[in-house]
């Protein structure tokens, strides 16, 4: 029997850390289609057309070991603007959230455009600010060299695009319960969206 929580919201908001949670604690598949995207960037930073990447996307590129790179990921940011390989991501990404025993997804516009008849839909946000605090410590402790102000700046920018895209903008489905976790601990903040969903399945 399929179920699907679709978990959209911008970058550093905790969609990913949510999402891998509940997906563990109900036994279901996880799937951050964010990577789908940063897959496809970094096809195009090594010199692939973006629509001709996203068409011929398999399985193990997104074990890549330099996808949470900050070029990749605003080479995913641009990407994902291009109607050609938004299109060619829906069909993978639509499978994946009806498989049987049940699908937590991540993205961007899981809840409005690829699953909008999702069981659960969830928005998950955070200020720019704390967003860009919580990216910055996770890139220097990956050994990246940068300041907080730049990766602020890269947070508000891509803010800007995605929600201002023509295809699939960012921003929460009409029916989508909006988790701000701006002052929440990781802890607190999965206990809310595994109650919700828990609520949700007992309907």
């Amino acid at each position: 029997m399929s179920f699907t929580v679709a978990i959209d919201g911008p970058a550093a908001a905790g969609k990913g850390t949510i999402s891998k949670a509940v997906a563990a604690h109900f036994g279901f598949g996880h799937l951050d289609t964010g990577l789908l995207y940063r897959a496809v960037g970094a096809r195009m930073l090594d010199g692939a057309e973006p629509v001709a990447a996203a068409e011929a996307l398999e399985v193990t590129d997104l074990d890549r070991t330099d996808l949470r790179t900050a070029e990749v990921a605003q080479a995913a940011s641009k990407v994902a603007v291009i109607a050609g390989v938004r299109a060619a991501l829906v069909d993978f990404q639509r499978a994946f959230a009806r498989r049987s025993g049940g699908a937590v997804m991540d993205g961007r516009d899981i809840g409005t455009v690829i699953c909008p008849e999702a069981e659960v839909k969830l928005f998950v946000t955070a200020s720019a600010e704390v967003r860009a605090t919580r990216r910055f410590r996770e890139l220097t402790g990956n050994g990246g060299i940068i300041t907080l102000e730049e990766v602020l700046a890269d947070v508000r920018a891509r803010d800007e695009r995605d929600m201002h895209r023509a295809e699939a903008p960012l921003k929460p489905a009409d029916d989508a319960v909006t988790l701000d976790t701006s002052s929440l601990s990781i802890d607190e903040a999965v206990g809310q969206a595994v109650a919700l969903v828990e609520a949700r399945r007992g309907a």
